[in-house]
């Protein structure tokens, strides 16, 4: 199954509940205030939030039409919209050959997937001829080490762990000063999962990211938060707390398969700006591919990615 159907499946019943919802809108030229209303409602139940949703509404409702109107045509003008509104995050997770290793931070609550996310992660950065090491950084929850263990068998990947309940931050450093001597391309750290309004976790966290600057004032090169995309507005609120912490540069959305919540990727934007890294659609190994606004948004609004033009801003920025 290509990557854009994966997408797509996975992204069923945001699309679903937002084309339903808007389907009666779809019928007209113009969209009136009581249209504009419910337009919104629609964009907020797929947790784009009020701001971003009354913004996307009334540029929809300021769009014209060469002949009539119709469904498709509504349809394809809102993808073009949030298209638009997407494309500033695309930003494929690069590995630079500038230090080695290239540090990857992965943060996040309980259960967003990071743990998963590293041994995806692994797998990617190997298919691209990378060597890669692997950090049981969270010494906190008692299976954490061995799951991550679990994904190094998986894909051939060594792990660096410690004790159970051990000084993370110890053990973040003993996998950079092993990593700089094997001459490994990539460390990926994983971290505990932690609520946002757990203090002494937060710290620790923030201890981290200093001991690993004390190995290289460089690193991490990269600090992502994972997000479990089913969690909604609530992402917002993890997103605002670990950036105080983890000095983020951007974030991988997971388990967006089966969420109705597919629209908080336009509100993080919109809060934040951050790149989005990746997407998740699945627990395989390979459910996990770079973010592109063009297939994202028409997989969101239940339309074809050829049905979208090409995104050119990003073709400018290459050339």
């Amino acid at each position: 199954m290509s990557w854009f159907r994966k997408l797509t499946d996975g992204l069923k019943k945001s699309s679903s509940k937002m084309t339903e919802s808007l389907s009666g809108l779809f019928t007209s030229k113009k969209i009136d205030a009581d249209s504009l209303e419910d337009l919104e409602e629609a964009l907020i139940a797929s947790d784009m939030g009020p701001h971003v949703a009354a913004a996307i509404a009334r540029e929809l409702a300021a769009v014209k039409f060469d002949g009539e109107a119709d469904a498709d045509k509504w349809r394809l003008a809102l993808a073009e919209i949030l298209q638009q509104k997407l494309t500033p995050l695309e930003k494929p997770l690069t590995v630079s050959s500038d230090h080695r290793p290239h540090v990857i931070l992965l943060v996040g609550v309980n259960g967003s997937g990071k743990t998963t996310t590293c041994g995806k992660l692994a797998r990617k950065f190997q298919d691209e001829g990378k060597s890669v090491m692997l950090a049981a950084g969270d010494t906190f929850r008692a299976a954490a080490s061995e799951q991550l263990q679990g994904w190094g068998l998986r894909t051939d990947t060594p792990v660096i762990s410690g004790e159970a309940g051990g000084d993370a931050a110890a053990l973040a450093y003993r996998a950079m000063q092993q990593a700089h001597e094997a001459g490994t391309d990539v460390l990926i750290i994983d971290t505990a999962g932690r609520l946002q309004n757990r203090t002494e976790l937060m710290e620790e966290l923030a201890k981290i990211h200093r001991v690993i600057g004390k190995f290289d004032d460089s690193a991490p090169h990269d600090s992502i938060i994972v997000l479990d995309g089913t969690v909604g507005q609530n992402a917002i609120a993890q997103t605002k707390a670990f950036a105080e912490v983890a000095s983020l540069t951007g974030m991988i959305i997971t388990k967006l398969d089966g969420s109705a919540k597919g629209g908080i990727i336009v509100a993080l934007g919109d809060d934040f700006g951050l790149p989005v890294h990746m997407v998740g659609v699945g627990e395989g190994v390979d459910d996990l591919e770079s973010f592109g606004a063009r297939d994202y948004a028409a997989a969101l609004v239940g339309i074809e990615a050829d049905d979208l033009p090409q995104n050119t801003d990003a073709e400018d920025k290459e050339a």
